[in-house]
């Protein structure tokens, strides 16, 4: 936990300067966005910089920046003015919603079919999935995202909803809109997750604890719950984990084929209008995030296995 403190800190300082090396200045941008009228002279720039605190020394920006983000102050969007906090309030959710269902529809078609894998190593089953298990892996979300949303259109003529809506508001409206990119997610995870448990059980089986329990006559449930099962949760969860914070990060491609309004695609509108204040304050949410859900990890493996209590 102490050591996820400075490492948000260094990440903080990395998204800082950052901001300040990449070319990109937006307020050079207001004269290419084919509005002549709104170039800006030498003083309205110098008056707009001093507006931004961008004349201070660059410690006082930073220092100045992290008590705005230590009050819950992310600032306002340099194009539209518009609160950040409230931005990612109301597309936060619908990312979120899609990044912990992807997880879930991964664990559901991915765990079973890693462990039968396993447990029928060899056979016609296994040979299949793995196969399947290759084929998904590389297949992009992005794409399959695109045969869905084709598919739901030419056979069903039936598309999403393009419009916000929260699931505690309409919960039927906001399923459709995300089920889509989390099943086209989903299914990609689901073969990382099917391959990472089919190893790690491959593993397991392979110890003398499995063997002696075995020789004991155990099998079943009472075998395969606490010696096969538990034991494999452990690399299955660390992937699962990082697939959560990628996923939060990483769904601007499925979110644009889907027309989902989420961060990921706030981001990338963001990068292309040079809205640095916007760029800054949502990567340094998606690092708090990552941080936050790998330490969640580190801790559930002393639930899941005691014997990491005592290392």
């Amino acid at each position: 936990m102490l050591v996820a403190i400075p490492t948000l800190i260094g990440v903080s300082i990395l998204i800082f300067i950052a901001m300040r090396v990449i070319p990109g200045d937006p307020l050079a941008m207001i004269g290419a966005q084919g509005q002549s009228t709104l170039v800006l002279s030498s003083e309205e720039k110098a008056a707009a910089r001093k507006s931004l605190g961008l004349d201070k020394p660059l410690y006082r920006q930073y220092l100045n920046w992290m008590g705005d983000v230590g009050r819950g102050d992310f600032g306002h969007s340099f194009w539209s003015q518009e609160p950040i906090r409230k931005q990612i309030l109301r597309r936060g959710p619908i990312t979120a919603e899609i990044a912990i269902l992807a997880v879930v529809i991964s664990w559901l078609m991915g765990v079973p079919v890693g462990l039968l894998s396993a447990l029928r190593r060899n056979t016609v089953f296994d040979h299949m999935a793995r196969v399947g298990i290759t084929l998904f892996m590389a297949i992009p979300s992005f794409w399959l995202g695109m045969i869905i949303v084709l598919v739901s259109v030419r056979a069903f003529v039936w598309r999403p909803p393009l419009a916000i809506t929260q699931i505690w508001e309409q919960p039927a409206v906001n399923a459709q809109i995300v089920i889509g990119p989390a099943v086209a997610l989903g299914v990609g995870l689901a073969a990382v997750i099917a391959r990472m448990t089919r190893s790690t059980a491959l593993d397991v089986l392979g110890e003398d604890y499995v063997r002696t329990a075995r020789a004991k006559g155990l099998g079943g449930r009472k075998f395969f719950l606490p010696h096969v099962f538990r034991n494999t949760l452990l690399p299955v969860i660390t992937t699962s984990g990082v697939a959560i914070g990628g996923l939060l990060g990483g769904t601007v491609a499925t979110e644009t084929a889907f027309g989902v309004p989420g961060l990921g695609s706030l981001l990338v509108q963001s990068i292309n209008q040079r809205d640095w204040v916007m760029i800054q304050n949502l990567v340094l949410l998606y690092a708090a995030i990552f941080i936050a859900i790998n330490l969640l990890v580190d801790i559930s493996y002393a639930l899941i296995d005691p014997r990491i209590r005592f290392g």
